[in-house]
């Protein structure tokens, strides 16, 4: 008998919530790794612990660890918006939560802080009530409509490399990711800054459109990046050429581009974790990179495993 069977249920309105606490951990991701803008992601072995419960009125989240001191702890806290939009997807009715939030992830450092608020709130909730399942279109699509871009979502929901897409307009029914493994021989490395960057001021410096010739050659690298994480880790380097968003990024920026700059300098396949100001160096057991040699001063620098499972109950 499952865990989730093994609970006694509470009935309300017809639905039948679980009694007792439902713990889910979701991922840390990186996304766009480079030319793979709004597209590629990669989960990482960095995870938020988050817990709920049905009560008989809603409770202030508890949150300890990252974005303690600066997180909602009312009804606009991710996890219970993506919770209430996922009891409304379910036809469930609206409950009173206890939620309990332990944080590991580094708030608006690129590394997907509110997809995994996201997507642990649409494990939580799918949870609780009994019997529920959703597909893993249902998921993708729902996560899309809080966060507003597929890349960590899917590889918060999916673990390892997902390569994830939205249809124009970002019509219902038209999402999509897949995942796929990543080469054993591939070893990220975060250099993480101590100051945030929000990602809605990070994309504000983007342009709204690139020339043919750039957006071909961006093509062709997102490509290669696949092939290189997946069975060529020896073309990362040339993979990770992006033409589509970092330099654009680097007056908010410029510790992040300069550091991706000195790497590059000497071989390593450096890039912005999705928005910055986080740095990711997808090194190699062939080829491993000097972490104390790199490492600004006040920076966090941390070499994490690919994830493989993606966010899931515990």
């Amino acid at each position: 008998m499952s865990r989730r069977r093994q609970l006694q249920l509470v009935s309300m309105t017809r639905t039948e919530f679980v009694a007792g606490n439902v713990t889910v951990r979701a991922p840390a991701t990186s996304a766009n790794l480079g030319p793979g803008f709004d597209s590629l992601g990669l989960s990482l072995e960095l995870y938020d612990e988050v817990q709920a419960s049905v009560a008989s009125s809603a409770v202030p989240v508890e949150i300890s660890g990252e974005g303690q001191d600066i997180l909602p702890r009312d009804e606009r806290h991710l996890v219970l918006r993506a919770m209430r939009a996922t009891f409304d997807f379910l036809r469930a009715p609206q409950p009173g939560l206890q939620v309990k939030c332990r944080n590991f992830v580094p708030q608006a450092r690129g590394l997907g802080s509110s997809s995994a608020a996201i997507v642990a709130g649409l494990r939580l909730a799918e949870g609780l009530v009994d019997g529920a399942s959703l597909s893993a279109a249902e998921a993708l699509e729902l996560a899309i409509e809080l966060e507003g871009h597929p890349d960590n979502v899917a590889a918060c929901l999916f673990g390892q490399l997902t390569v994830a897409w939205v249809a124009e307009g970002g019509e219902s029914g038209t999402a999509g990711a897949v995942s796929l493994a990543v080469n054993p021989l591939v070893r990220p490395v975060l250099f993480i800054p101590p100051d945030p960057m929000p990602t809605e001021a990070s994309r504000r410096l983007l342009p709204e459109t690139v020339g043919h010739g750039e957006a071909a050659r961006n093509s062709g690298r997102a490509a290669l990046l696949v092939a290189a994480l997946t069975m060529h880790p020896d073309k990362l380097f040339v993979a990770t050429e992006d033409r589509l968003h970092q330099e654009f990024r680097r007056s908010a920026m410029p510790e992040s581009l300069h550091l991706v700059d000195q790497l590059r300098a000497v071989g390593e396949a450096a890039v912005l974790s999705g928005a910055g100001p986080t740095v990711l160096a997808l090194s190699t057991a062939a080829k491993p990179i000097d972490l104390s040699g790199w490492c600004p001063a006040g920076w966090g620098v941390a070499e994490l495993a690919v994830d493989l499972r993606g966010a899931h109950l515990v």
